[in-house]
């Protein structure tokens, strides 16, 4: 046991992960409080205000990376001693940023006559140039292994945007005054990661004298499109469902689909982390021919992400009740209901990640931008569809879910064709979840959610600790005989 931890605290993967891991749930923790202290201590009104837009900055942050992380990801990896392609990639970023900063104030304007909404809109969407220069020494960390360096000031922002909330509870801030701050603090984060993030790699001089042509620049976005869909449309299926749900339903809608996103933003974290950490490996296995490895560690990682994700939802589902009114307080009551709802899309969305990154390593990601496109039609239809009959928020969590869905088949339809799965193992699996599903909801009408839950993941955990157990003895036993 002592040697199987010396050697996982030694693996680049476990290592990467924990760091990325660690990042992301710390900033996560800090956001979630974040926003708690915003839901209890504004207004219904001005939070909604709020979240519409950080929805939008989002939405075109979303875009504006032109998802071109995991191009330079793959540059990084191939030809690590590339300067060039780093100041490249920074330059671009910056353009971009601006750019699409200016089509956020565009935004502000034309959909929105709220004065209060516009200038959170264009306040806050400063943003999206800061966190264009951040995704650069983000993705350079990733790609060298060196995420420690993004976690310490990744936990220092979150820590100071938790600090200025923080004085919510004892002065108290218009909103306006509140998003000024956030942009301050995230102005402090990018100088933080130009300094210390990218270890002096990069430099604002060198950015500045760094020179690339419009022509250059159309090149690159142009050839890796493809990730721009890719990298953006998992934020951009639920940026899109609150900046529909500002426009047909209430703002109280759009409070508690922000309050319920901020719970399923947590359990998103681990199957995205590991997801990313795992990209340059299955790189490496497909460039040197490795097939047999490939396969084994996309099937390992896929079990792994399915027990992940009907974990997650068995939880909320038992304990959604509890929870989310002791979070944000009793006025937003009808919080649960949706919350298990959206949580749905949980038990898809682990191995829909792992199924994306097989795809882009194997360079198809034209194909798997291709599936993206198909999955955010079929949200926007079925929630256009779905609201014609209902104007309900549940009609958005559910429309989300079938897209998701409708994904997932369609990736899986590709690894069938490549063989690195079979048609029998992916209808199993379906079989499988739905029964799952379906069955916990049965038992949970019937018996206590909070003892069910337990017992069926404590029976897990006991048989899977026993089948470890078995296969270490063989391997004991297999090694003993060899020595005779």
């Amino acid at each position: 046991m002592f040697k199987r931890i010396i050697a996982l605290r030694k693996s680049d993967l476990v290592r990467n992960s924990f760091w990325g891991l660690s990042a992301n749930g710390a900033q996560s923790l800090l956001t979630s409080l974040f926003y708690v202290v915003l839901a209890r201590k504004y207004a219904t009104t001005e939070f909604s205000y709020f979240m519409i837009a950080s929805s939008i900055y989002q939405f075109l942050a979303a875009i504006s990376n032109l998802g071109l992380g995991q191009w330079f990801t793959r540059e990084i990896v191939s030809a690590p001693e590339n300067g060039g392609v780093i100041n490249k990639f920074l330059k671009l970023q910056l353009y971009s940023g601006f750019l699409f900063y200016g089509i956020n104030v565009f935004l502000a304007f034309v959909l929105y006559n709220s004065y209060e909404i516009r200038i959170l809109v264009i306040v806050l969407g400063i943003n999206i140039v800061f966190d264009n220069l951040i995704y650069v020494i983000k993705a350079l960390n990733v790609a060298r292994l060196e995420q420690n360096m993004t976690f310490k000031i990744i936990i220092l922002d979150s820590v100071l945007k938790f600090l200025m909330v923080f004085l919510l509870i004892f002065y108290p801030l218009s909103i306006v005054t509140l998003s000024v701050g956030l942009i301050c603090i995230r102005f402090i984060t990018l100088n933080l990661f130009l300094q210390y993030g990218s270890r002096k790699i990069i430099s604002l001089r060198l950015l500045w004298s760094y020179k690339i042509t419009l022509k250059e620049m159309s090149s690159i976005a142009l050839l890796n499109w493809p990730f721009l869909v890719i990298g953006s449309v998992s934020i951009v299926y639920w940026r899109i469902g609150n900046i529909i749900i500002s426009k047909v339903l209430s703002l109280l809608d759009v409070a508690i689909y922000e309050i319920s996103f901020r719970v399923f933003s947590v359990s998103q974290i681990l199957p995205i982390i590991i997801s990313a950490s795992l990209y340059p490996h299955f790189i490496k296995l497909y460039n040197t021919g490795e097939k047999i490895k490939f396969n084994a560690l996309y099937k390992k990682y896929f079990y792994l992400f399915l027990l992940y994700g009907l974990g997650m939802y068995t939880f909320i589902y038992s304990f959604a009740d509890q929870i989310m009114p002791f979070i944000f307080g009793q006025k937003y009551a009808a919080a649960p209901v949706y919350t298990k709802q959206m949580f749905l899309t949980i038990v898809l969305f682990p191995t829909a990640m792992l199924q994306a990154t097989v795809l882009t390593s194997i360079k198809l990601e034209r194909l798997d931008m291709i599936l993206n496109v198909i999955s955010l039609v079929v949200s926007v239809l079925a929630i256009m569809i779905g609201l014609s009959f209902s104007r309900s928020l549940a009609v958005i969590n559910y429309s989300i879910f079938v897209s998701f869905f409708v994904f997932h088949i369609c990736q899986n339809g590709i690894l069938i064709k490549r063989k690195i799965t079979t048609i029998k193992n992916v209808v199993s699996l379906y079989v499988l979840m739905a029964a799952f599903v379906l069955g916990y909801i049965l038992l949970a009408s019937k018996f206590s959610a909070t003892a069910l839950f337990i017992e069926i993941w404590g029976v897990a955990a006991i048989v899977a600790i026993a089948v470890r157990w078995k296969k270490n003895s063989r391997t004991r036993i297999a090694i003993l005989h060899g020595n005779n």
